[in-house]
């Protein structure tokens, strides 16, 4: 009895072994990994206590030779700048005064592009006026509409609005009048057809806004009559300050209104005729200091105007307030050439968006914007690994729906690792 006993004690504790041992890894390779599903979620709009529509013109124009066959765009390098000089503390040679927080970078980059709009987004900036050189296959052209439609497409996902602003100065190289209003048309199509219906267009009285960089080509109301015609419903068209007479007559009236830019005409004149029209966009800018001269690209439009360390910005966001406007533009985005960037910047860092974060009364700031420059760096270093990627992809879905304190949460895991 005694040995039976033994037997069974022994081969139950074989049993035992078997169910709970080493075995269980052979037949469970899997077991005690990491499981993580990527949650996707609708973008949520900012709150604001400024009712004012914020609207940042942005230039999706530059490139990387990675983007270009090889090639720096002419936006880094102008006439006489090769980024690929780079100085003792890692900044390549650039045309221009100021140097991008994140370097040089490639406009069609969805990093990049994603980078930017959050960064847009929790500054309380409501959408982007896009800077756009029509459909033409001359010069640089089709890269600016390429990146505009990578741009466009990652609207929608962050939550923001969008119009653009026509470049008919893309109109003047072997063109006659004929041709130029041809071309105009075939520019105002391709906008209707891909743009103006989407839902985050930007509307004013009903209608898609279209801003022109000038009327620079174009010069009479005749001409943009002619080339709205082809359109089912004409565009709310506002032009440069001082320049709507170029489309608007007694009988042609095209223009609505107009809007501000950075000159030398003080703000005060470019203000005081706003009663003049059915629609007028206010303007802001945190200073001018153009790379043309140094570049190679010809003298600069205009003397320098001191950013004044991010004063100059507020002094003309409150003045936009003052005027009491309902569309206001910060020019620019990331127009570097010009030295019209409110984008981060290793000179100025957050400054002009802490500043406009203030100014829309948003519950949002500096803090909000490093995370969002943390995400960058994360997805530029991610590398191959699918779950890593995926908690980088799950921090942009918490941001774009303002779950704040779980992309920081998760940030903070990432960069731990």
């Amino acid at each position: 009895m005694k040995t039976v006993l033994l037997y069974l004690l022994g081969l139950l504790f074989l049993l035992l072994s078997i169910s709970c041992g080493d075995g269980d890894k052979d037949d469970d390779p899997g077991k005690g990994e990491e499981e993580f599903v990527l949650q996707e979620f609708d973008p949520k709009a900012v709150s604001k206590s400024n009712p004012m529509k914020l609207y940042v013109h942005y230039m999706p124009w530059f490139e990387t030779k990675e983007s270009n066959q090889g090639s720096w765009g002419q936006h880094w390098t102008m006439g006489n700048k090769n980024p690929d000089n780079i100085d003792s503390n890692g900044k390549r040679e650039i045309a221009a005064h100021y140097y991008p927080l994140i370097g040089p970078y490639a406009s069609g980059d969805p990093h990049v592009i994603e980078y930017h709009l959050l960064l847009i987004k929790y500054a309380g900036i409501d959408g982007l006026l896009i800077d756009w050189y029509g459909v033409r296959d001359l010069w640089d052209y089709p890269a600016n509409k390429r990146n505009t439609e990578a741009l466009v497409k990652a609207l929608d996902k962050v939550g923001l609005g969008f119009a653009i602003v026509y470049e008919d100065q893309t109109l003047r190289e072997g063109l006659d009048a004929n041709g130029k209003v041809s071309q105009a048309k075939a520019d105002m199509q391709y906008l209707e057809t891909n743009f103006f219906g989407k839902s985050n267009y930007i509307r004013v009285d009903g209608k898609p806004l279209l801003l022109v960089f000038g009327p620079q080509e174009l010069k009479t109301p005749a001409e943009w009559t002619s080339v709205f015609s082809i359109l089912k419903t004409k565009p709310t068209f506002l032009t440069l300050y001082a320049h709507s007479g170029a489309s608007n007559n007694a009988t042609d009236k095209n223009a609505a209104g107009e809007y501000i830019w950075v000159d030398a005409t003080s703000m005060e004149k470019k203000y005081a005729s706003k009663n003049s029209f059915d629609v007028f966009i206010g303007g802001a800018y945190p200073g001018f200091n153009a790379f043309y001269d140094e570049g190679g690209w010809g003298s600069d439009p205009l003397s320098p105007i001191n950013h004044e360390s991010g004063a100059l910005f507020k002094r003309l966001l409150d003045m936009a307030k003052t005027e009491n406007m309902d569309y206001l533009q910060l020019i620019t985005w990331n127009d570097f050439g010009e030295g019209t960037m409110i984008e981060p910047t290793q000179e100025f860092g957050y400054t002009f968006l802490t500043g406009l974060q203030q100014f829309a009364g948003i519950p949002y700031n500096e803090a909000n914007l490093k995370g969002i420059h943390t995400l960058y760096e994360l997805r530029k270093k991610s590398g191959t690994d699918q779950l890593t990627k995926d908690k980088i992809s799950q921090v942009f879905y918490y941001l774009v729906s303002l779950q704040t304190d779980k992309a920081t949460q998760l940030i903070n895991s990432l960069t731990n690792e």
